[in-house]
């Protein structure tokens, strides 16, 4: 499926492909929630890097998140410097993957029939999630990656 997105203010637009374009992850890490979560989650969705196609690049800040052991972490974090729009996350331990904010998204997404909430240790105290009968829950990490959950749901595009 092919992604459009874009910041609030139009100086940045981009364009991916995505074999897996649900969104049905919601993290609640204090790092997402903090950069890209109003309801106390963020959604990513996943695209293929090499496919990746950007305007208003200039107008693109990067940002490392700080980890708990005081390094900050190799994933790369990439905001409208003009409006503060999160737009997508890179990390080099996986050259070929982009993954856009759901928010950024300006494609019309498949809505998801289940959803995915990670990293529960670290929400808000005044979140509370909405957790359907047929959701999955994890105190931290999922046990399967977005492909896997994808091909379980029969979600796949190629």
């Amino acid at each position: 499926m092919k992604l459009e997105g874009s910041c609030h203010c139009g100086a940045v637009r981009f364009r991916c492909e995505s074999p897996h374009p649900v969104p049905y992850q919601r993290c609640y890490c204090s790092i997402c929630r903090k950069t890209a979560g109003g309801g106390g989650y963020a959604i990513n969705i996943m695209g293929r890097a090499d496919t990746l196609e950007v305007e208003g690049e200039k107008n693109i800040t990067v940002f490392h998140a700080r980890m708990d052991a005081g390094h900050h972490s190799t994933g790369e974090r990439r905001f409208c410097n003009k409006c503060g729009s999160a737009l997508w996350v890179y990390d080099d331990r996986w050259p070929e993957l982009v993954h856009p904010f759901a928010s950024a998204i300006d494609t019309e997404l498949p809505a998801p029939s289940e959803h995915t909430h990670l990293m529960l240790d670290f929400k808000a105290n005044w979140v509370e999630p909405h957790i359907g009968p047929t959701d999955r829950t994890f105190r931290r990490y999922p046990d399967e990656s977005i492909a896997e959950w994808h091909e379980r749901t029969g979600n796949v595009r190629e």
